[in-house]
């Protein structure tokens, strides 16, 4: 097999006519240069020049040659430049897995501000639920996951992004709009739609009710945001959820008012444990973290790990 220099030297041959024109080409002896093509040669089993008369005469073996060689160095040019592209961030394909609660919400505008700076940068979102998202990350098919709520992985690093208060959406026009909070017993007589009892907010929700001694009666139960917001638009009742549903310019008509106390839902980043995060991977998620903050979002709580 032929070394890279000894194609290098082979390919200036063939283009240039001769091996003095290759070794000034190359900053090479001339010696050095008649050395190579030699090597070259032995190691193929058969000659890529005839001498004729102080002329290099390509042989038939040698002009069959040629043209692969010149494709290989036309390769190895396009993995040198794809990696120093990668190395500077220019290019690259990033995979983010996020429950669709903040793949609607919060990652667009982070996913925006990222492409303005790395508008060769790829980005793959995979709109899935907690479980599927922590698999993905753990099995290292996606750089990042996003999720609200706790998760218990071996194979994952979980870092906090921002926190919403969890409380009860409504329409502008409600009745019960006007108020700052809301206790449970305000929502008795409501149609109360609420996500899954087997999601985190669910649980929290159910949590809630149990402590302040009043019962939960759900009228309608839902998987996702998406269809708890559509619900309350519809004037089907009044939906418990947190406030990353309401971020974006669409859910203007709507309006969240917190649960008294206070109940806190967190959204996380996961990390693939034994893979360091690439530089695309940390720096969006830096920008998803301002994205957050700019949302009006609380402030990230003191990264722990776990």
């Amino acid at each position: 097999m032929l070394s890279l220099r000894e194609m290098d030297v082979f390919r200036h041959v063939m283009e240039l006519g001769s091996i003095t024109a290759a070794a000034v080409a190359l900053k090479i002896s001339q010696p050095a240069a008649s050395r190579l093509i030699q090597q070259a040669e032995q190691r193929l089993g058969f000659p890529l020049f005839l001498r004729q008369k102080k002329r290099l005469i390509p042989t038939t073996e040698a002009r069959t040659l040629f043209p692969e060689t010149v494709g290989a160095f036309v390769a190895l040019d396009s993995v040198q430049r794809l990696a120093g592209e990668l190395r500077s961030g220019r290019s690259g394909l990033l995979t983010i897995a996020a429950i669709p609660a903040l793949a609607s919400t919060l990652l667009p505008l982070a996913v925006q501000r990222f492409r303005k700076a790395r508008p060769g940068v790829s980005v793959k979102i995979l709109a899935v639920s907690a479980h599927e998202s922590a698999n993905l990350v753990a099995d290292q098919r996606a750089d990042l996951g996003l999720i609200i709520g706790p998760m218990t992985n071996a194979a994952l690093v979980m870092f906090e992004l921002c926190a919403a208060r969890i409380g009860c959406v409504l329409p502008k026009k409600h009745r019960l709009a006007k108020r700052a909070a809301l206790t449970p017993a305000d929502l008795q007589g409501e149609a109360i739609i609420s996500l899954s009892r087997h999601l985190p907010i669910g649980v929290q929700v159910e949590r809630a009710f149990a402590e302040a001694n009043t019962p939960l009666r759900l009228a309608m139960e839902v998987t996702q945001s998406a269809v708890a917001l559509a619900l309350v638009r519809a004037d089907a009742g009044v939906a418990l959820m947190d406030g990353f549903a309401l971020q974006g310019s669409r859910n203007r008509d709507l309006v969240l008012r917190p649960l008294k106390p206070a109940i806190e839902s967190v959204a996380r980043i996961l990390q693939p444990r034994h893979r360091p995060a690439s530089r695309l991977a940390q720096e969006f998620s830096d920008i998803l973290r301002l994205a957050a903050r700019d949302s009006g979002l609380a402030a990230p709580v003191p990264e722990r790990r776990r």
